[in-house]
């Protein structure tokens, strides 16, 4: 383990891996005119195309964990940057739809690629994306996401100034 990671809890160790991991992200996909935020947002919409879907921004807000406000900010942003489009759904007036651009798909590819490489090298500690430590891991990341997580109250606080009254 690296130096302050003995003894700290899974939590703290989450946290800073997601922090390391979107610090590398955006370093990495810079150079491409993107932030690690849009690259979710792009090659979130890239599999999901490729899976024939055209989502809505709050579909692609459920699929990428950001809050709605924050997809279409970002959905803006890229619009206005040439690399998403953003359409009203002609069955609810209420829902944008997304789709890459042509030089969406090709930014896209190439940010793929480049985190695809930063995803390997992270992995190699334990034997590279396709090891099988790497699989348990992804196994064991996805049960924790779909743990449901509901914060507990706060004890004493709330329950003293009930008291006092």
């Amino acid at each position: 383990m690296s130096n302050g990671s003995e003894g700290a809890t899974p939590g703290f160790l989450v946290w800073r891996l997601s922090m390391k991991w979107r610090t590398a992200v955006d370093r990495a996909v810079a150079p491409l005119g993107l932030t690690h935020a849009q690259y979710s947002l792009v090659a979130s919409l890239y599999g999901m195309h490729r899976g024939g879907d055209q989502p809505s921004q709050r579909q692609l807000a459920d699929h990428t964990g950001l809050e709605p406000l924050y997809v279409s900010k970002l959905a803006r942003s890229l619009e206005s940057a040439g690399l998403v489009r953003r359409e009203r759904d002609p069955r609810d007036p209420r829902a944008v739809r997304l789709s890459l651009t042509e030089q969406g798909h090709e930014t896209t590819r190439a940010a793929v690629e480049v985190v695809h490489a930063l995803l390997e090298q992270l992995l190699a500690p334990l034997g590279g994306l396709d090891g099988e430590r790497a699989r348990r891991l992804g196994h064991d990341l996805a049960a924790l996401l779909d743990a449901p997580l509901d914060p507990p109250r706060p004890t004493g606080i709330h329950e003293n100034r009930q008291e006092q009254s």
